[in-house]
């Protein structure tokens, strides 16, 4: 059984030694003291470790790693945090890696065997707060860059099917840190901020009051794509789908961050949305063929994949999630299987529409490249000091998603024709400059990471 946060964090200190974690946490289990071991040792050795950080020549950014869990090669965190380590496949070659991991924090200790043992390797630091993993168990902060992958581990969805995922409570953890040292850093949250908006709104706007850059969302606005093509700025789009696995609230973000990172590229740039409503079940194609515009582009995705007429409509889970802009832009987000994720765009003056597919792994599965493109938009940004792309639509992804949840539900009743729901809190603007930000060319071959270990 996950601990909770008040069981995890003991009281803070600037050293690790097991004899302490006892004192402070009574209700650690031996796994979890067995897997701390090996780093008590090291800490043995070098003394202090606020210490020994301070007197390491100051090379490469640092960063924190703050994780919600990291047991598994499938995880988030294992998938970012060894390409930080061990660099990442990019644009057709291996690039080494330019910052250095210097802390970790990991929310589900005890079931994160995996990093433990990476960390132990690495050696790298665990720390039993959020606070002493920003500030290396001193005071201050004491890192060039934060890493929150709040994504997998044993948590609850509730009835609207949130994932519980504790996300804004680790960045509250780091904002508390920023506030008293008086400085901020880089952030980079994994996929949505939050499942819950009132939460979201607050972790955008304390990176504007704080004067930090932040990014994360979805791998797959800048993961491969066929052809390889973005859209011009001013791009006078009228209607959008984009075609994927949305069957939950974790896999639909991916497809609504895919489609806003094309869509935000139109005629005027972003002006916000209007409303949000999501539809199941039969009454989905009734829906697309009042549509004909979604309709056409539905077909038009069909056949650019080869695929045979009727193969969407035989999914046995179909959904429509339907955004509203409020300069009148039409977008969807269209439950498809083996499609990967693709967007179509209706385009003003073409007589066919644009569309670019997002296929296939990026590589063999022992190399662990599904989120290559995160690690280098990562570095970037601990490089640069500057946001990828704006913020703003990672807010504006986590909104939507976060209203396809509610929209099926009212006072207590589930409906599989969700209500259409105005979101003028959802009224965000923002013009795009980015250029092309997805990775190209050929895919990685299969070798293994320099974990620090064989198994």
């Amino acid at each position: 059984m996950a601990k909770r946060p008040s069981e995890i964090n003991g009281k803070a200190s600037d050293t690790f030694p097991i004899n302490e974690i006892i004192e402070s946490n009574p209700g650690f289990t031996r796994r979890e003291l067995l897997g701390m071991a090996g780093l008590a040792g090291v800490m043995a050795l070098t003394g202090n470790a606020a210490d020994t950080f301070a007197q390491t020549t100051q090379t490469k950014p640092r960063i924190a790693c703050l994780v919600s869990y990291w047991a598994l090669t499938r995880s988030h965190a294992d998938w970012i945090i060894c390409k930080l380590l061990d660099g990442y496949w990019w644009q057709g070659a291996h690039n080494p890696s330019r910052v250095e991991v210097v802390s970790v924090y990991i929310h589900q200790l005890e079931e994160s065997a995996l990093g433990q043992k990476i960390c132990k390797a690495k050696n790298i630091p665990i720390f039993k707060t959020v606070a002493q993993a920003v500030t290396l168990g001193g005071t201050e902060l004491a890192v060039d860059g934060v890493v929150i992958i709040g994504e997998h581990g044993n948590y609850p969805t509730d009835l609207k099917g949130h994932w519980l995922l504790p996300r804004w409570w680790i960045y509250n953890q780091v904002i508390r840190v920023f506030e008293q040292s008086k400085r901020s850093v880089p952030v980079f949250n994994d996929k949505h901020l939050s499942y819950n908006w009132d939460e979201a709104k607050w972790m955008f706007d304390k990176s504007r009051e704080l004067n930090f850059p932040l990014t994360g969302g979805s791998s797959i606005p800048s993961y491969y794509r066929k052809p390889e093509i973005e859209l011009d700025i001013d791009t006078p789009i009228k209607t959008s789908i984009v075609v994927g696995v949305a069957q939950n609230e974790g896999a639909i973000f991916h497809c609504i961050d895919t489609l806003q990172c094309f869509v935000e590229r139109r005629k005027g740039g972003e002006t916000g949305v209007k409303s949000v409503q999501n539809i199941t079940g039969p009454e989905t194609w009734k829906w697309v063929k009042r549509n004909p515009l979604v309709d056409k582009l539905l077909e038009a995705v069909r056949t650019s994949l080869d695929l045979k007429p009727g193969y969407f409509q035989e999914n046995r889970r179909p959904s429509v999630l339907i955004v509203e802009y409020n300069d009148g832009t039409k977008g969807a987000v269209i439950s498809g299987l083996e499609v990967g994720w693709t967007y179509a765009g209706e385009i003003e003056g073409r007589k066919e529409p644009v569309i670019v597919s997002m296929l296939g792994m990026p590589g063999p599965f022992g190399q662990y490249h599904a989120a290559n493109d995160l690690p280098h938009w990562i570095t970037e940004m601990m490089l640069t000091k500057k946001e990828p792309f704006n913020a703003e639509r990672l807010l504006l992804s986590t909104g939507i998603t976060n209203q396809f949840n509610e929209s099926n539900w009212e006072n207590g009743r589930y409906s599989a024709v969700g209500r259409r729901i105005e979101t003028p809190f959802l009224n965000i603007s923002y013009r795009s400059t980015r250029g092309p930000l997805f990775n190209k060319g050929e895919r990685p071959p299969n070798l293994p990471y320099i974990r620090g270990f064989d198994q």
